[in-house]
């Protein structure tokens, strides 16, 4: 079973390194290429169908193996995630012409002011985030660092948790290795077909935004890239991919419910 946010989607392949179709085959999984992009979905409906999944998995299997490495999405399958209010259409777009117009600076000292405990520890620079825990704090008013902070939810099953991880030189060199086999595959024709859903939260993803990105500073339009602007791609994509990484292995080891396992 996925927790990879982004293997949920059938239109997005060679840059989530779907499992192969022989892969796919030999045992069976569960949430990979099961919507669209273009049909919403939330941490929230994925937490309920994933235990629906196990439970009715656990009729006939004594284990059952989720695999990937969307932070949030693995603490709503094994802590739950806090049900928080939706905030007022107005309210948002307030927020987000803020954003747009005054910058991140002007949303994280509305934080500071608001929330003081979750601004010491979001990321400064993450705009939406910000953005997100401002629109729950001033709709249920109270701080979304209360709100978040819940006591885990109680599963109905044993976990253990495994963080696999590789000496961070032999890590890179996996990355760069990738990274040349997607485009070796089509990962600019992939991009091209999408360009134009990259407004939706799904495209908001490594090895999509960097051509989106270059395409909309050079007219709006996913012309055919010349090898040097493919060159600055891949680099651009293999540094954002690390420092993802990064960043995965970091809250993975953190939020483990469990002492995990380091398979170096």
């Amino acid at each position: 079973m996925s927790c990879d946010s982004r293997q949920f989607y059938r239109e997005l392949n060679i840059g989530v390194a779907r499992p192969s179709t022989d892969e796919l085959s030999a045992v069976p999984h569960h949430f990979i290429a099961c919507r669209s992009v273009t049909d919403p979905y939330n941490v929230f409906t994925y937490e309920q169908e994933a235990l629906a999944c196990i439970d009715h998995l656990f009729e006939t299997h004594d284990t059952v193996v989720a695999v990937g490495g969307s932070g949030l999405y693995i603490q709503a399958l094994c802590q739950g995630i806090a049900r928080l209010p939706d905030p007022d259409p107005e309210l948002r777009l307030q927020l987000q012409q803020k954003l747009r117009t005054e910058g991140v600076e002007s949303l994280r000292s509305m934080l500071r002011t608001l929330d003081p405990d979750y601004y010491r520890t979001v990321d400064p620079a993450n705009g939406i985030r910000i953005q997100r825990a401002l629109e729950v704090t001033i709709t249920a008013g109270r701080p979304y660092s209360q709100l978040i902070n819940q006591p885990p939810a109680q599963r109905p099953f044993l976990i253990e948790q495994i963080v696999i991880t590789h000496p961070r030189e032999l890590l890179r060199r996996r990355i760069d290795k990738r990274v040349d086999q997607m485009m070796l595959l089509g990962l600019e024709e992939e991009a091209r077909h999408l360009f134009p859903l990259r407004h939706l939260t799904a495209l908001n993803t490594v090895g999509y935004k960097e051509f989106f990105t270059l395409w909309q500073a050079c007219g709006d339009t996913p012309f055919p890239l010349t090898e040097s602007q493919r060159t600055v791609i891949a680099d651009t994509i293999r540094l954002n991919t690390w420092h993802y990484a990064k960043k995965q292995l970091t809250w993975l080891k953190k939020y483990a419910t469990n002492q995990p396992s380091i398979l170096e």
